[in-house]
Protein backbone atom coordinates (compact mmCIF):
# COMPACT_ATOMS: atom_id res chain seq x y z
CA UNK A 1 0.00 0.00 0.00
CA UNK A 2 2.48 2.30 0.85
CA UNK A 3 4.66 1.17 -2.38
CA UNK A 4 1.87 1.86 -3.97
CA UNK A 5 1.48 5.77 -2.67
CA UNK A 6 5.15 6.20 -3.47
CA UNK A 7 5.28 4.89 -6.95
CA UNK A 8 2.03 7.10 -7.90
CA UNK A 9 4.34 10.37 -6.71
CA UNK A 10 2.05 11.57 -4.63
CA UNK A 11 4.60 12.04 -1.90
CA UNK A 12 7.16 14.10 -3.90
CA UNK A 13 4.14 16.74 -5.12
CA UNK A 14 3.25 16.75 -0.95
CA UNK A 15 7.15 17.12 -0.74
CA UNK A 16 7.42 19.49 -3.40
CA UNK A 17 4.58 22.17 -2.23
CA UNK A 18 6.27 21.79 1.08
CA UNK A 19 9.60 23.09 -0.22
CA UNK A 20 7.70 25.71 -1.68
CA UNK A 21 5.76 27.03 0.95
CA UNK A 22 8.79 26.71 3.22
CA UNK A 23 11.03 29.07 0.98
CA UNK A 24 8.01 31.16 0.81
CA UNK A 25 7.85 31.84 4.58
CA UNK A 26 11.39 32.08 4.87
CA UNK A 27 11.46 34.96 2.33
CA UNK A 28 8.23 36.77 3.52
CA UNK A 29 9.63 36.35 7.35
CA UNK A 30 12.88 37.83 6.17
CA UNK A 31 11.13 40.69 4.52
CA UNK A 32 8.48 41.73 7.18
CA UNK A 33 11.87 41.49 9.25
CA UNK A 34 13.67 43.66 7.59
CA UNK A 35 10.20 46.42 6.84
CA UNK A 36 9.59 46.33 10.81
CA UNK A 37 12.66 47.30 11.76
CA UNK A 38 13.32 49.57 9.04
CA UNK A 39 10.29 51.48 8.87
CA UNK A 40 9.77 51.65 12.37
CA UNK A 41 13.06 53.73 12.62
CA UNK A 42 10.98 56.54 11.15
CA UNK A 43 8.11 56.46 14.44
CA UNK A 44 8.80 59.33 16.28
CA UNK A 45 9.52 57.13 19.89
CA UNK A 46 8.77 58.93 23.16
CA UNK A 47 11.92 60.18 25.01
CA UNK A 48 11.86 59.59 28.73
CA UNK A 49 13.40 61.23 31.46
CA UNK A 50 14.91 59.05 34.58
CA UNK A 51 16.71 58.70 36.99
CA UNK A 52 19.91 56.59 37.08
CA UNK A 53 21.49 55.49 40.26
CA UNK A 54 24.41 52.92 40.16
CA UNK A 55 25.35 51.64 43.97
CA UNK A 56 28.38 53.63 45.50
CA UNK A 57 27.26 56.67 43.41
CA UNK A 58 24.92 59.34 43.00
CA UNK A 59 22.05 59.73 40.32
CA UNK A 60 22.20 61.34 37.48
CA UNK A 61 19.29 62.48 35.51
CA UNK A 62 18.83 60.62 31.90
CA UNK A 63 16.78 61.76 29.02
CA UNK A 64 16.79 59.80 25.52
CA UNK A 65 14.47 57.19 23.12
CA UNK A 66 13.83 53.68 24.27
CA UNK A 67 15.81 52.36 21.55
CA UNK A 68 16.12 48.21 22.53
CA UNK A 69 15.90 46.01 25.40
CA UNK A 70 18.10 42.46 25.49
CA UNK A 71 17.98 40.15 28.52
CA UNK A 72 21.52 39.68 30.19
CA UNK A 73 22.77 37.00 32.31
CA UNK A 74 23.56 37.85 36.09
CA UNK A 75 26.87 35.92 35.46
CA UNK A 76 28.19 38.00 33.03
CA UNK A 77 26.77 41.56 34.86
CA UNK A 78 29.14 40.57 37.29
CA UNK A 79 32.56 39.94 35.47
CA UNK A 80 31.56 43.18 33.88
CA UNK A 81 31.87 44.95 37.25
CA UNK A 82 28.43 45.44 38.26
CA UNK A 83 27.25 44.40 41.64
CA UNK A 84 23.16 43.49 41.12
CA UNK A 85 21.53 41.61 44.08
CA UNK A 86 18.65 39.81 42.55
CA UNK A 87 17.19 36.31 42.86
CA UNK A 88 16.66 36.40 39.13
CA UNK A 89 19.46 34.53 36.61
CA UNK A 90 18.48 37.43 33.94
CA UNK A 91 18.05 40.94 33.97
CA UNK A 92 17.30 43.87 31.63
CA UNK A 93 18.50 46.15 29.91
CA UNK A 94 17.59 49.21 27.81
CA UNK A 95 19.61 50.67 24.89
CA UNK A 96 19.12 54.97 24.93
CA UNK A 97 19.45 57.01 22.37
CA UNK A 98 20.53 60.09 24.44
CA UNK A 99 21.64 62.27 21.85
CA UNK A 100 23.51 65.25 22.62
CA UNK A 101 26.93 63.58 20.91
CA UNK A 102 28.93 67.25 20.85
CA UNK A 103 27.85 67.70 24.22
CA UNK A 104 28.41 63.87 26.04
CA UNK A 105 30.27 62.18 23.94
CA UNK A 106 27.95 59.41 22.69
CA UNK A 107 24.55 59.33 21.65
CA UNK A 108 23.82 55.81 23.21
CA UNK A 109 24.24 54.07 26.02
CA UNK A 110 22.99 50.81 27.97
CA UNK A 111 21.19 50.97 31.29
CA UNK A 112 20.35 48.19 33.51
CA UNK A 113 16.93 48.16 34.30
CA UNK A 114 16.69 47.63 37.62
CA UNK A 115 18.92 50.88 38.44
CA UNK A 116 16.82 53.38 36.65
CA UNK A 117 13.76 54.94 38.72
CA UNK A 118 11.35 57.80 38.35
CA UNK A 119 10.81 57.21 35.14
CA UNK A 120 8.68 59.75 33.15
CA UNK A 121 7.43 61.61 30.18
CA UNK A 122 7.35 64.88 30.38
CA UNK A 123 6.01 67.13 27.68
CA UNK A 124 8.25 70.01 27.04
CA UNK A 125 11.20 68.11 26.64
CA UNK A 126 11.93 68.90 23.01
CA UNK A 127 13.89 66.89 20.51
CA UNK A 128 15.65 68.54 17.67
CA UNK A 129 17.22 67.22 14.23
CA UNK A 130 20.65 68.50 13.23
CA UNK A 131 22.64 68.58 10.56
CA UNK A 132 25.41 67.63 12.35
CA UNK A 133 26.57 65.87 15.55
CA UNK A 134 23.21 63.68 15.09
CA UNK A 135 19.56 64.61 17.30
CA UNK A 136 19.79 66.53 20.33
CA UNK A 137 17.14 66.53 23.37
CA UNK A 138 16.71 68.72 26.34
CA UNK A 139 14.62 71.96 27.66
CA UNK A 140 13.87 74.85 25.45
CA UNK A 141 15.03 77.74 27.96
CA UNK A 142 15.26 80.97 25.42
CA UNK A 143 15.14 81.74 21.82
CA UNK A 144 17.81 84.87 20.42
CA UNK A 145 18.22 87.36 17.73
CA UNK A 146 21.56 88.21 17.49
CA UNK A 147 22.51 86.84 20.73
CA UNK A 148 19.57 88.92 22.22
CA UNK A 149 16.84 87.35 23.96
CA UNK A 150 13.26 87.37 22.63
CA UNK A 151 11.40 85.35 23.76
CA UNK A 152 11.69 82.81 27.05
CA UNK A 153 9.45 79.94 28.91
CA UNK A 154 6.56 78.25 27.32
CA UNK A 155 6.00 81.50 24.79
CA UNK A 156 9.03 80.82 23.12
CA UNK A 157 7.70 77.80 21.31
CA UNK A 158 5.44 78.83 19.04
CA UNK A 159 8.27 81.79 18.23
CA UNK A 160 10.77 78.58 17.58
CA UNK A 161 8.49 77.17 14.86
CA UNK A 162 8.16 80.77 12.99
CA UNK A 163 11.43 81.49 13.46
CA UNK A 164 12.67 77.80 12.07
CA UNK A 165 10.31 77.30 9.43
CA UNK A 166 11.86 81.13 8.02
CA UNK A 167 15.54 79.61 8.62
CA UNK A 168 14.50 76.94 6.31
CA UNK A 169 13.37 78.51 3.68
CA UNK A 170 16.05 80.64 3.74
CA UNK A 171 18.54 77.15 3.59
CA UNK A 172 16.76 76.03 0.46
CA UNK A 173 17.43 79.70 -1.37
CA UNK A 174 21.00 78.99 -0.04
CA UNK A 175 21.45 75.66 -1.44
CA UNK A 176 19.67 76.14 -4.61
CA UNK A 177 22.47 79.20 -5.09
CA UNK A 178 25.16 77.15 -4.19
CA UNK A 179 24.18 73.85 -6.03
CA UNK A 180 22.33 75.93 -9.11
CA UNK A 181 23.19 79.38 -9.69
CA UNK A 182 27.52 79.30 -8.37
CA UNK A 183 27.40 75.27 -9.44
CA UNK A 184 26.40 76.40 -13.01
CA UNK A 185 28.88 79.54 -13.26
CA UNK A 186 31.54 77.14 -11.94
CA UNK A 187 30.88 74.41 -14.32
CA UNK A 188 30.70 77.20 -17.34
CA UNK A 189 34.34 78.77 -16.13
CA UNK A 190 35.70 75.46 -15.75
CA UNK A 191 34.96 74.78 -19.09
CA UNK A 192 36.43 78.11 -20.23
CA UNK A 193 39.68 77.12 -18.92
CA UNK A 194 39.47 73.40 -20.89
CA UNK A 195 38.35 75.82 -24.18
CA UNK A 196 41.51 77.74 -23.52
CA UNK A 197 43.69 74.77 -23.13
CA UNK A 198 42.15 73.08 -25.98
CA UNK A 199 43.27 75.90 -28.22
CA UNK A 200 46.82 75.92 -27.06
CA UNK A 201 47.02 72.56 -28.00
CA UNK A 202 46.12 73.37 -31.18
CA UNK A 203 48.00 76.32 -31.67
CA UNK A 204 44.54 78.39 -31.85
CA UNK A 205 45.42 80.70 -29.09
CA UNK A 206 45.40 83.82 -31.12
CA UNK A 207 44.85 87.11 -29.06
CA UNK A 208 41.14 87.18 -30.69
CA UNK A 209 40.24 83.42 -29.79
CA UNK A 210 41.93 84.38 -26.28
CA UNK A 211 39.90 87.86 -25.90
CA UNK A 212 36.84 86.00 -26.65
CA UNK A 213 37.20 83.66 -23.52
CA UNK A 214 38.40 86.31 -21.61
CA UNK A 215 35.54 88.65 -21.83
CA UNK A 216 33.17 85.60 -21.21
CA UNK A 217 35.10 84.27 -18.62
CA UNK A 218 34.91 88.34 -16.99
CA UNK A 219 30.98 88.19 -17.20
CA UNK A 220 30.54 85.07 -15.56
CA UNK A 221 32.90 86.70 -12.79
CA UNK A 222 30.31 89.32 -12.21
CA UNK A 223 27.63 87.06 -12.29
CA UNK A 224 29.55 85.13 -9.68
CA UNK A 225 30.13 88.05 -7.34
CA UNK A 226 26.42 89.36 -7.54
CA UNK A 227 25.78 85.69 -6.38
CA UNK A 228 28.25 85.53 -3.74
CA UNK A 229 26.68 89.06 -2.46
CA UNK A 230 23.35 87.03 -2.15
CA UNK A 231 24.48 84.50 -0.51
CA UNK A 232 26.51 86.31 1.86
CA UNK A 233 23.36 88.08 3.02
CA UNK A 234 21.52 84.90 3.35
CA UNK A 235 24.04 83.55 5.48
CA UNK A 236 23.63 86.74 7.42
CA UNK A 237 20.01 86.18 8.30
CA UNK A 238 20.08 82.65 8.79
CA UNK A 239 22.72 82.79 11.42
CA UNK A 240 21.10 85.33 13.20
CA UNK A 241 18.81 83.33 15.14
CA UNK A 242 19.41 80.27 18.01
CA UNK A 243 18.18 78.71 21.01
CA UNK A 244 19.50 77.72 24.62
CA UNK A 245 18.33 74.25 25.74
CA UNK A 246 18.92 72.77 29.09
CA UNK A 247 20.73 69.14 28.92
CA UNK A 248 20.57 66.60 31.00
CA UNK A 249 23.50 67.27 33.09
CA UNK A 250 22.35 70.57 33.63
CA UNK A 251 23.97 72.63 31.59
CA UNK A 252 22.53 75.26 29.30
CA UNK A 253 23.93 74.74 25.20
CA UNK A 254 23.38 77.51 22.59
CA UNK A 255 22.52 76.03 19.32
CA UNK A 256 22.14 78.21 16.15
CA UNK A 257 18.73 77.45 14.21
CA UNK A 258 20.80 76.92 10.85
CA UNK A 259 21.99 73.74 12.26
CA UNK A 260 18.42 72.28 12.65
CA UNK A 261 16.02 70.45 10.10
CA UNK A 262 13.26 69.64 12.42
CA UNK A 263 12.25 70.59 16.03
CA UNK A 264 9.09 68.69 18.00
CA UNK A 265 8.40 67.75 20.77
CA UNK A 266 7.45 63.82 20.64
CA UNK A 267 5.93 63.44 24.30
CA UNK A 268 3.20 65.84 23.37
CA UNK A 269 2.13 64.38 19.73
CA UNK A 270 -1.16 62.91 19.12
CA UNK A 271 -1.36 59.65 17.36
CA UNK A 272 -2.44 61.59 14.43
CA UNK A 273 0.56 64.24 15.02
CA UNK A 274 2.69 60.99 15.17
CA UNK A 275 1.70 59.30 11.52
CA UNK A 276 1.77 62.92 10.11
CA UNK A 277 5.34 63.26 11.33
CA UNK A 278 6.33 59.27 9.87
CA UNK A 279 5.43 59.61 6.71
CA UNK A 280 7.40 63.28 6.35
CA UNK A 281 10.64 61.12 7.67
CA UNK A 282 9.89 58.77 5.33
CA UNK A 283 9.48 61.13 2.30
CA UNK A 284 12.73 62.97 3.69
CA UNK A 285 14.36 59.30 3.77
CA UNK A 286 13.51 58.58 -0.29
CA UNK A 287 13.84 62.29 -1.36
CA UNK A 288 17.06 63.70 0.46
CA UNK A 289 20.06 63.90 0.47
CA UNK A 290 22.66 61.63 3.28
CA UNK A 291 24.30 63.75 6.21
CA UNK A 292 25.95 62.73 9.14
CA UNK A 293 28.22 59.99 7.67
CA UNK A 294 25.19 58.30 5.82
CA UNK A 295 23.35 58.07 8.93
CA UNK A 296 20.80 60.66 8.87
CA UNK A 297 18.98 62.01 6.24
CA UNK A 298 17.65 60.93 2.86
CA UNK A 299 19.23 58.18 0.32
CA UNK A 300 17.64 59.49 -2.70
CA UNK A 301 21.09 59.84 -4.50
CA UNK A 302 21.42 56.21 -4.03
CA UNK A 303 18.18 55.19 -5.74
CA UNK A 304 18.88 57.54 -8.30
CA UNK A 305 22.16 56.09 -9.02
CA UNK A 306 21.51 52.29 -8.76
CA UNK A 307 18.28 53.35 -11.59
CA UNK A 308 20.49 54.80 -13.71
CA UNK A 309 22.70 52.44 -13.21
CA UNK A 310 20.91 49.51 -14.15
CA UNK A 311 19.09 50.94 -16.97
CA UNK A 312 22.08 52.28 -18.48
CA UNK A 313 23.54 48.67 -18.41
CA UNK A 314 20.12 46.68 -19.62
CA UNK A 315 20.31 49.23 -22.98
CA UNK A 316 23.75 47.95 -23.20
CA UNK A 317 23.41 44.47 -22.52
CA UNK A 318 20.46 43.63 -24.59
CA UNK A 319 21.66 44.37 -28.32
CA UNK A 320 24.84 42.44 -27.06
CA UNK A 321 23.10 39.01 -25.97
CA UNK A 322 20.28 39.47 -28.51
CA UNK A 323 23.13 39.39 -31.45
CA UNK A 324 25.31 36.56 -29.61
CA UNK A 325 22.19 34.60 -29.49
CA UNK A 326 20.69 34.95 -33.06
CA UNK A 327 24.29 33.85 -34.30
CA UNK A 328 24.94 31.10 -32.13
CA UNK A 329 21.58 29.58 -32.90
CA UNK A 330 20.83 30.85 -36.40
CA UNK A 331 24.16 31.43 -38.43
CA UNK A 332 26.93 29.96 -36.58
CA UNK A 333 27.83 26.15 -38.02
CA UNK A 334 26.76 23.28 -34.92
CA UNK A 335 29.40 21.77 -33.88
CA UNK A 336 32.62 21.39 -31.43
CA UNK A 337 33.49 25.52 -31.95
CA UNK A 338 30.42 26.80 -31.37
CA UNK A 339 29.46 24.10 -28.20
CA UNK A 340 33.13 25.36 -27.10
CA UNK A 341 31.22 28.83 -27.03
CA UNK A 342 28.46 27.41 -25.38
CA UNK A 343 29.99 25.88 -22.51
CA UNK A 344 32.30 29.38 -21.89
CA UNK A 345 29.34 31.27 -22.11
CA UNK A 346 27.87 29.25 -19.56
CA UNK A 347 31.18 29.01 -17.10
CA UNK A 348 30.98 32.99 -17.31
CA UNK A 349 27.65 32.87 -15.61
CA UNK A 350 29.62 31.34 -12.57
CA UNK A 351 32.59 33.59 -12.57
CA UNK A 352 32.79 35.50 -8.97
CA UNK A 353 31.74 39.06 -9.84
CA UNK A 354 34.88 40.95 -8.50
CA UNK A 355 37.02 39.23 -11.14
CA UNK A 356 34.36 41.33 -13.42
CA UNK A 357 35.42 44.56 -11.39
CA UNK A 358 38.96 43.88 -11.71
CA UNK A 359 38.68 43.32 -15.55
CA UNK A 360 36.75 46.36 -15.40
CA UNK A 361 38.97 48.23 -13.21
CA UNK A 362 42.04 47.52 -15.85
CA UNK A 363 40.71 46.99 -19.39
CA UNK A 364 37.49 49.71 -19.36
CA UNK A 365 39.27 52.44 -16.93
CA UNK A 366 42.74 52.25 -16.85
CA UNK A 367 43.25 51.14 -20.93
CA UNK A 368 40.18 52.25 -22.45
CA UNK A 369 39.43 55.48 -20.79
CA UNK A 370 43.26 56.10 -20.10
CA UNK A 371 43.16 56.22 -24.16
CA UNK A 372 39.75 57.97 -24.39
CA UNK A 373 41.41 60.76 -22.19
CA UNK A 374 44.38 60.88 -24.34
CA UNK A 375 42.37 60.77 -27.99
CA UNK A 376 39.04 63.29 -27.23
CA UNK A 377 40.29 65.54 -23.91
CA UNK A 378 44.08 66.11 -23.87
CA UNK A 379 43.04 69.77 -22.03
CA UNK A 380 42.11 68.05 -19.03
CA UNK A 381 45.05 65.91 -18.23
CA UNK A 382 46.54 64.81 -16.14
CA UNK A 383 43.34 65.01 -14.48
CA UNK A 384 41.19 62.07 -15.96
CA UNK A 385 37.92 62.30 -17.43
CA UNK A 386 36.96 58.82 -18.35
CA UNK A 387 40.30 57.24 -17.32
CA UNK A 388 38.93 57.44 -13.77
CA UNK A 389 36.06 55.13 -12.63
CA UNK A 390 32.50 56.30 -13.06
CA UNK A 391 28.80 54.89 -14.04
CA UNK A 392 29.89 54.25 -17.73
CA UNK A 393 32.12 51.80 -16.83
CA UNK A 394 29.94 50.42 -14.07
CA UNK A 395 27.01 49.98 -16.24
CA UNK A 396 29.84 47.80 -18.71
CA UNK A 397 31.17 45.83 -16.20
CA UNK A 398 27.72 44.51 -14.97
CA UNK A 399 26.70 44.67 -18.71
CA UNK A 400 29.44 41.45 -19.30
CA UNK A 401 28.92 39.87 -16.03
CA UNK A 402 25.14 39.66 -16.89
CA UNK A 403 25.60 38.73 -20.70
CA UNK A 404 25.37 35.03 -20.27
CA UNK A 405 22.28 35.12 -18.49
CA UNK A 406 20.47 37.25 -22.05
CA UNK A 407 22.70 34.77 -23.75
CA UNK A 408 20.81 31.92 -22.64
CA UNK A 409 17.76 32.89 -22.28
CA UNK A 410 17.22 34.36 -26.05
CA UNK A 411 18.64 31.09 -27.62
CA UNK A 412 16.19 29.02 -25.22
CA UNK A 413 13.57 31.22 -26.69
CA UNK A 414 14.92 30.75 -30.33
CA UNK A 415 14.98 26.88 -30.17
CA UNK A 416 11.12 27.07 -28.93
CA UNK A 417 10.18 28.72 -32.42
CA UNK A 418 8.88 25.54 -34.40
CA UNK A 419 10.79 25.19 -37.71
CA UNK A 420 7.77 25.24 -39.65
CA UNK A 421 7.30 29.17 -39.32
CA UNK A 422 10.72 29.56 -40.50
CA UNK A 423 10.01 27.28 -43.48
CA UNK A 424 6.90 28.95 -44.22
CA UNK A 425 8.13 32.75 -44.37
CA UNK A 426 11.10 31.84 -46.67
CA UNK A 427 8.50 29.41 -48.69
CA UNK A 428 6.99 33.05 -49.06
CA UNK A 429 9.58 34.43 -50.47
CA UNK A 430 11.35 36.07 -47.24
CA UNK A 431 15.51 36.37 -46.99
CA UNK A 432 16.44 34.66 -44.17
CA UNK A 433 17.28 37.97 -42.30
CA UNK A 434 13.83 38.96 -43.13
CA UNK A 435 12.20 36.07 -41.38
CA UNK A 436 14.63 36.74 -39.01
CA UNK A 437 13.74 40.21 -38.23
CA UNK A 438 10.03 40.06 -38.76
CA UNK A 439 9.45 36.93 -37.57
CA UNK A 440 11.70 34.98 -35.19
CA UNK A 441 13.09 38.41 -32.84
CA UNK A 442 9.14 39.52 -32.01
CA UNK A 443 8.41 36.13 -31.59
CA UNK A 444 11.83 35.58 -29.18
CA UNK A 445 10.97 38.71 -27.76
CA UNK A 446 9.37 37.46 -23.96
CA UNK A 447 12.53 34.90 -23.69
CA UNK A 448 14.51 37.95 -24.30
CA UNK A 449 12.59 40.07 -21.31
CA UNK A 450 12.91 37.07 -19.30
CA UNK A 451 16.98 37.07 -19.38
CA UNK A 452 16.74 40.91 -19.16
CA UNK A 453 14.69 40.58 -15.81
CA UNK A 454 17.33 37.80 -14.80
CA UNK A 455 20.16 40.30 -15.49
CA UNK A 456 18.67 43.20 -14.05
CA UNK A 457 17.74 41.09 -11.41
CA UNK A 458 21.42 40.25 -10.66
CA UNK A 459 23.37 43.99 -11.52
CA UNK A 460 21.03 45.74 -9.04
CA UNK A 461 22.12 44.07 -6.10
CA UNK A 462 25.94 43.59 -7.06
CA UNK A 463 28.23 45.50 -4.93
CA UNK A 464 31.83 44.08 -5.63
CA UNK A 465 32.60 45.04 -8.79
CA UNK A 466 31.32 48.78 -8.23
CA UNK A 467 33.76 49.42 -5.64
CA UNK A 468 36.48 48.88 -7.77
CA UNK A 469 34.84 50.77 -11.07
CA UNK A 470 32.93 53.89 -10.18
CA UNK A 471 30.51 53.54 -7.01
CA UNK A 472 31.31 56.09 -4.02
CA UNK A 473 30.22 56.93 -0.26
CA UNK A 474 28.83 60.04 -1.09
CA UNK A 475 28.53 61.39 -5.01
CA UNK A 476 29.15 65.60 -5.06
CA UNK A 477 26.65 65.75 -7.91
CA UNK A 478 24.02 63.41 -9.69
CA UNK A 479 24.87 62.02 -13.15
CA UNK A 480 22.11 63.83 -14.47
CA UNK A 481 21.86 67.60 -14.19
CA UNK A 482 20.55 70.28 -16.13
CA UNK A 483 24.65 71.19 -17.70
CA UNK A 484 25.35 70.21 -21.34
CA UNK A 485 26.02 67.22 -22.12
CA UNK A 486 23.08 66.54 -19.60
CA UNK A 487 24.26 62.70 -18.65
CA UNK A 488 27.48 62.63 -17.01
CA UNK A 489 28.55 58.99 -17.75
CA UNK A 490 32.07 60.11 -16.55
CA UNK A 491 30.90 61.17 -12.72
CA UNK A 492 30.98 58.52 -9.72
CA UNK A 493 28.09 57.42 -8.39
CA UNK A 494 25.98 56.23 -5.31
CA UNK A 495 24.18 52.42 -5.06
CA UNK A 496 21.83 51.24 -2.67
CA UNK A 497 23.89 48.17 -2.18
CA UNK A 498 27.26 49.56 -1.81
CA UNK A 499 25.12 51.76 0.83
CA UNK A 500 23.87 49.22 2.97
CA UNK A 501 27.58 48.16 3.54
CA UNK A 502 28.88 51.47 3.80
CA UNK A 503 26.00 52.41 6.91
CA UNK A 504 26.36 48.74 8.37
CA UNK A 505 30.07 48.14 8.04
CA UNK A 506 32.42 51.53 7.81
CA UNK A 507 29.69 53.61 10.00
CA UNK A 508 31.82 55.72 13.33
CA UNK A 509 28.05 55.46 14.86
CA UNK A 510 26.96 51.40 14.67
CA UNK A 511 23.84 52.21 16.82
CA UNK A 512 22.42 54.93 14.97
CA UNK A 513 23.25 53.39 11.40
CA UNK A 514 21.72 50.00 12.07
CA UNK A 515 17.81 50.77 11.95
CA UNK A 516 19.16 52.86 8.16
CA UNK A 517 20.47 48.98 6.75
CA UNK A 518 17.72 47.39 6.96
CA UNK A 519 15.66 50.26 5.84
CA UNK A 520 18.10 50.56 2.44
CA UNK A 521 18.10 46.94 2.66
CA UNK A 522 14.09 46.97 2.48
CA UNK A 523 14.11 49.89 -0.16
CA UNK A 524 16.65 47.70 -2.22
CA UNK A 525 14.41 45.19 -2.95
CA UNK A 526 11.63 47.24 -3.95
CA UNK A 527 13.56 49.26 -6.27
CA UNK A 528 14.14 45.54 -7.69
CA UNK A 529 10.91 44.27 -7.93
CA UNK A 530 9.54 47.15 -9.37
CA UNK A 531 12.45 47.09 -12.28
CA UNK A 532 11.34 43.69 -13.00
CA UNK A 533 7.53 44.15 -12.57
CA UNK A 534 8.22 46.99 -15.73
CA UNK A 535 10.14 44.53 -17.54
CA UNK A 536 7.46 41.40 -16.07
CA UNK A 537 4.82 43.79 -17.93
CA UNK A 538 6.43 44.29 -20.78
CA UNK A 539 7.32 40.79 -21.48
CA UNK A 540 3.66 39.79 -20.90
CA UNK A 541 2.16 42.69 -23.42
CA UNK A 542 4.67 41.16 -26.17
CA UNK A 543 3.94 37.71 -25.42
CA UNK A 544 0.12 38.10 -25.56
CA UNK A 545 1.11 40.18 -29.16
CA UNK A 546 2.79 37.31 -30.63
CA UNK A 547 0.52 34.70 -29.55
CA UNK A 548 -1.62 34.12 -32.07
CA UNK A 549 1.10 33.56 -34.60
CA UNK A 550 3.01 31.17 -32.31
CA UNK A 551 -0.64 29.05 -32.50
Amino acid sequence: MIRDWFKSGTPWIWLNAAAVSASLIIVLGLLALIAVRGLGHFWPADVMQAQYTVPGSSAVTVIGELTDTESVSLEDLHSAGYTLKTDKLRVDRHLIKTGNRDVIGSDFRWLLEAYLSDVSYPQNIIALERREWGNFYGYLKTIKEDGKVVAEGDASWSELEQRLERVLDIFEQIREIEKGAIGDVNYAIEDLRLERRRLELGGEDTPENLKALVVKRQQFQKEYEVLQIQLNELYRIINRDSLTAEVMDGRVIDISLAKLVRIYRPNDLSVLGKVGFYFVRLWEFVSDEPREANTEGGIFPAIFGTVMMVLIMSMMVTPFGVIAAVYLREYAKQGPVTRTIRIAVNNLAGVPSIVYGVFGLGFFVYFLGGNIDHLFYPEALPAPTFGTPGILWSSLTLAILTVPVVIVATEEGLSRIPRAIREGSLALGATKAETLWRTIIPMATPAMMTGMILAIARAAGEVAPLMLVGVVKLAPSLPLDGNAPFLHLDRKFMHLGFHIYDVGFQSPNVEAARPLVYATALLLVVVIIILNLAAIYIRNRLREQYKGMES
